[in-house]
């Protein structure tokens, strides 16, 4: 989850203007968090109230939180179509295969006890907006990399899964060429290959955050997806996640922490 919230806050002042390069400082005056945090956070949210339930629980347990943290952010940074579903009086899915699938699903890595739980519970969450299959696709790539990555795998083995099962096109993949030719691209096809292929390059968490804005592209957005892998991988230093801290609200503060404690409770 942190890996996420960092990597949205360290991207948001490159979003637009993007900087290619890997000498910048993660984080300054001018970062902030976006509707990539409030997501992260809404689904690990609805995970911990009704992670264990019926699916349905869950699934409206998702739009719960999800409509939640669109009431009390409203200029968080949402996609129209998104923003149009929050505000809807009984939103339905709508074949979107934005990148917004993936940006918001590493708690269910973390969450999740099986690969088969991975599978069904990034189904459940991811579809009541982002139904689209590749959509779909997109959010369990990257729930299933971050569950592989907790639970020991290496990266030669994450990325032979990566290869055979989503995105046979990510080991012709690299942050050199992306640097040169990326650009901004809002659909999980378009940002969930690039995003990790950042993390399979990165030598530990904070290098791959820099690979990840080192490419452009939906900077925010592309270093949350790498940040949810790599923490699951590398783990994160805890001075960075001190410093995220400072950039969220009491409220977002508490919520953050809360999740936390419930998940270590819970193992």
């Amino acid at each position: 989850m942190w890996g996420a919230i960092i990597g949205d806050i360290a991207g948001s002042r490159f979003e637009h203007k993007n900087y290619r390069k890997k000498d910048f400082a993660l984080f300054s005056l001018h970062s902030y968090f976006t509707d990539d945090t409030l997501m992260t956070l809404a689904v690990a949210k609805a995970l911990c109230n009704r992670g264990r339930a019926q699916d349905i629980a869950l699934y409206n347990e998702t739009i719960r939180c999800m409509r939640v943290m669109g009431s009390k952010y409203p200029d968080a940074g949402w996609g129209l179509s998104f923003a149009k579903w929050l505000k809807a009086e009984n939103p339905q899915p709508y074949q979107s295969f934005g990148n917004g699938a993936a940006m918001r699903i590493s708690p269910v890595g973390e969450y999740a006890r099986s690969e088969e739980e991975v599978r069904r519970l990034s189904k459940i969450v991811t579809s009541v907006s982002h139904d689209h299959p590749d959509g779909l696709k997109g959010a369990e790539c990257v729930a299933m990399c971050v569950y592989l990555a907790k639970n020991g795998a290496g990266k030669e083995q994450i990325l032979q899964r990566v290869k055979e099962e989503y995105y046979p096109e990510i080991t012709s993949l690299s942050c050199e060429e992306l640097s040169k030719t990326y650009t901004f691209d809002e659909s999980c096809q378009g940002t969930v290959p690039q995003a990790l292929a950042c993390f399979f390059e990165g030598e530990d968490f904070e290098d791959t955050i820099r690979n990840a804005i080192s490419i452009g592209g939906d900077s925010d957005t592309v270093a949350a997806i790498a940040g949810g892998v790599a923490e699951a991988f590398f783990g994160i230093p805890t001075a960075l996640i001190d410093v995220a801290k400072l950039y969220l609200d009491d409220d977002l503060l508490r919520l953050a922490e809360n999740i936390e404690k419930e998940r270590k409770k819970n193992g």
